[in-house]
């Protein structure tokens, strides 16, 4: 019975999240248009967002006596259409809180230009004012400012990636001068490039419109962007994704190692996007992990 009650415990210490306003006031670049968030529920139990105009982050905090110091900031994909909130949101905001590392799931604004001024930089807007938060609290929720990290899956990987490459300009109100660098970043199937050759169309058109400006193209091909400043990367694809050619992770890899930044791999040979029966998720979140504990972020077993 102790050894139940001390299980459940450690259960309600792990799960209990908190969902609050990303901005605690007036969202930048919004019209004030009227909130239509719609909350879908797929066979399985997971739980799809549609039409996000009010941009939320949800904390998941480890129990103290095991916590580490690393934070990861999570983008669900969902081609900037919708977002996975549970398998590529809370799922693993909780395995990532048993490894005692905090984890953020932000539910970013989709791209609409009745919600939005310039939908082109409203996710954007929400992943770096997701990272302004996270280091401003970060002695509250007890976490080391120099271990914040971004995760972000398919379409989110793309948003995880462009503030990792775009962090020297400030597209919120940035008063105190936070750092907006993430400290690291693991991108799971990502979109990279809106290129014609390799680029996600429905992603591209969803954020850009579609008009398809050169330089807004060329501006959100985050290829483009890295640079030996670039933080940290681990990258994990399938060479057989037909949704997301495995090439956009080859490239941004490829721009690492040229800039000599700090990447690392890991290609499958069979699966497809979003590792819905291969990989096993033990197998490609064990990747990651194990890239993890190579820069200390995590602790070895």
């Amino acid at each position: 019975m102790r050894n139940l009650l001390l299980l459940l415990l450690l259960f309600l210490a792990v799960h209990c999240t908190g969902q609050v306003a990303l901005y605690p006031g007036t969202i930048p670049n919004s019209t004030n248009a009227e909130n239509l968030e719609e909350i879908k529920f797929k066979p399985g139990g997971d739980s799809l967002a549609y039409k996000v105009s009010v941009p939320t982050i949800s904390a998941f905090l480890p129990p103290k006596n095991i916590a580490n110091g690393t934070a990861v900031i999570i983008f669900p994909g969902g081609g900037y259409h919708t977002l996975v909130l549970k398998r590529e949101g809370s799922d693993v905001a909780r395995a990532f809180n048993k490894l005692g590392v905090a984890a953020f799931v932000v539910k970013y604004r989709l791209p609409d230009d009745r919600t939005m001024v310039d939908k082109s930089i409203g996710p954007l807007q929400d992943a770096q004012q997701a990272i302004k938060t996270v280091r401003d609290r970060a002695r509250e929720w007890n976490i080391d400012p120099e271990k914040i990290g971004l995760m972000g899956f398919s379409a989110g990987g793309h948003l995880a990636a462009t503030a990792g490459t775009h962090f020297d300009k400030d597209y919120i109100p940035n008063k105190e001068k936070t750092a907006l660098r993430p400290n690291f970043m693991l991108l799971v199937y990502p979109v990279i490039s809106f290129s014609d050759s390799i680029g996600h169309t429905g992603s591209r058109q969803n954020l850009i419109g579609d008009k398809l400006p050169k330089g807004k193209i060329a501006l959100l091909s985050n290829e483009n962007h890295v640079s030996k400043n670039t933080p940290p990367t681990f990258l994990i694809h399938s060479g057989t994704d037909i949704v997301v050619p495995v090439a956009n992770s080859l490239v941004f890899y490829q721009n690492m190692l040229k800039k000599g930044a700090s990447a690392e791999i890991h290609l499958y040979s069979k699966g497809e996007h979003g590792f819905l029966t291969y990989p096993s998720y033990e197998e490609w979140f064990g990747r990651c992990l194990n890239w993890m504990k190579s820069l200390h972020l995590v602790a070895e077993k």
